[in-house]
């Protein structure tokens, strides 16, 4: 297997006059971007970075963030990449858990930086010109010419870590070796169908699995990662019509916002043949709504994660609304009876249960970052239990429910958020759906639906929506409440805990019939 840096020297010489990047007025060729990148490696060894030390980064999307990530693989140095909105608390845990050598900042992130007394004592690298007294300039040191740079480092070696959102506690530190990156590189092109000159909108954080796999995948086939440093939907369009951007992959609540913006019918996305999903189950609703918009020639619904980049992969999403088909090319993946401490525990076909993956998988983790705790009880026996659930089909197809944690005992019955969703998804009021379980006396918790709505509906006849859809009574909705917008993750994830935990706003002034 090769190393990430070699994988790219090679695309160089593949495909050296093809557009690699474009970055608002910047647009670069492979061979442009390679010069660049040798320049960094260069700079890396005056101030003092070495194979195995780790770089923390506090960037949004930018071609300085893709160009500082294959620097450090050609370096050997393990690029660590974290949310560019993280506070100076968050910053201080992740510098000394990871042990950084340097960080990597921009205006946006500076005031953090500048509060962190870990940063402060760090070689501190900042982006867009103009950084404080004893910080190194990015721009200055991409533009001293350097030899071309060469791999340091095997397959063998760490490529980045990433940390995964923590939820209760502090986040978790993912380490990847290059063998593993590239490995779910491959499997992207290989599973979305990508081909040689694709373009990709680069809106999926390079602080995320997602926005990683999508500058692997790009580089693998001579292909175009455009910049959009975060989330806006009206520049979103006006570069996949300029660029004529070929592939999305994106998590659903940005498909959302996208085909719901009043931007979307005027704009030509004709370009764009294929998408893909991951992040988060997509409601039977958006799917339809996705499909009727964009007609894609492949729409891939990919399920993975941090530690393990794909689970499973169905290739034709529409066919079949909520499932995420069969297991990735170098995957294997198994549904397990709920509590199970073996991954021979398995459940029957349509028995909710955990879903666990095989670790001897090629894309697959070796386990967190110095928290013996978590691998404990993550690892087991050769299997990584994901902590979602899920049910496999008479067909041999994955259904994702929810998370184990997500789950709602009511009644003594098990009932997943995720069925229910995709069901009031199809009402044609509902704009997104949240279920959550909230305590309650007599029934432990009671299945609440919080529904955002684009015109007029009532809890009444959302209630007989649900009963005449099929939903089986003890999963339906006992209550429903309107708000103005779901809590949500800075990469679109849904934060059940803050509804359950009761933050959130309700809705100002229902919709008139006017709507």
């Amino acid at each position: 297997m090769l190393d990430l840096g070699t994988s790219f020297v090679a695309s160089v010489a593949r495909d050296p006059n093809a557009l690699a990047i474009v970055d608002n007025g910047l647009r670069l060729t492979y061979a442009q971007w390679y010069a660049r990148i040798s320049s960094l490696v260069a700079a890396f060894d005056r101030i003092g970075l070495r194979p195995g030390d780790h770089l923390l980064t506090v960037l949004q999307n930018c071609e300085a963030a893709a160009t500082l990530h294959w620097a450090a693989q050609l370096a050997g140095i393990v690029i660590t990449p974290i949310n560019w909105r993280a506070k100076e608390d968050e910053l201080d845990f992740c510098i000394e858990n990871s042990e950084s050598c340097a960080v990597v900042y921009q205006d946006v992130s500076a005031p953090a930086v500048e509060k962190s007394t870990r940063a402060q004592a760090l070689t501190r690298i900042h982006v867009g010109g103009g950084g404080a007294a004893g910080v190194f300039e990015f721009d200055r040191m991409v533009a001293e010419p350097a030899s071309d740079a060469t791999p340091r480092v095997s397959a063998e070696a760490w490529s980045i870590m990433l940390y995964t959102s923590g939820t209760t506690s502090r986040p978790k530190g993912v380490p990847r070796r290059h063998r593993a990156e590239r490995a779910a590189g491959i499997a992207h092109v290989a599973q979305n169908l990508y081909r040689r000159g694709e373009r990709t909108l680069g809106v999926m954080p390079l602080y995320h699995t997602m926005g990683v796999r999508s500058l692997i995948a790009m580089s693998l086939i001579g292909g175009t990662f455009v910049c959009l440093p975060r989330y806006d939907t009206k520049r979103a369009l006006a570069l996949i019509e300029a660029e004529k951007i070929t592939n999305l992959y994106l998590v659903p609540t940005l498909y959302h916002d996208l085909v719901h913006a009043r931007e979307f019918a005027p704009a030509d996305v004709s370009s764009v043949r294929k998408l893909g999903f991951a992040g988060a189950s997509m409601t039977d609703g958006l799917l339809k709504t996705l499909n009727e918009a964009f007609r894609p020639d492949l729409f891939v619904n990919h399920y993975g994660s941090s530690e393990i980049y794909t689970f499973t992969i169905d290739q034709n999403a529409p066919a079949k609304p909520g499932s995420a088909g069969k297991a990735g090319i170098n995957q294997e993946i198994r549904v397990v009876k709920l509590n199970a401490t073996s991954a021979a525990d398995l459940a029957q076909p349509n028995e909710e249960g955990e879903i666990v993956a095989l670790l001897a998988g090629d894309e697959s983790f070796e386990g967190y970052w110095r928290r013996p705790d978590a691998d404990a009880k993550s690892l087991r026996d050769g299997w990584y239990f994901t902590g979602d659930t899920g049910f496999v089909d008479r067909d041999g197809d994955l259904f994702v429910t929810g998370r184990v944690d997500d789950m709602i005992i009511t009644g003594g019955e098990n009932v997943s958020p995720v069925e229910i969703e995709s069901c009031l998804s199809l009402h044609p009021a509902v704009v997104e759906v949240a279920v959550v379980g909230l305590a309650d006396e007599r029934w432990g918790k009671v299945v609440t639906a919080f529904v955002k709505r684009k015109g007029p509906v009532t809890e009444q006849e959302l209630e007989q929506f649900c009963r005449t859809s099929g939903l089986a009574n003890f999963k339906r909705p006992r209550r429903f409440v309107f708000v103005d917008a779901l809590p949500k993750s800075p990469v679109g994830k849904l934060l059940r805990r803050l509804l359950v935990a009761g933050d959130y706003q309700l809705e100002q002034a229902p919709p008139s019939s006017a709507a």
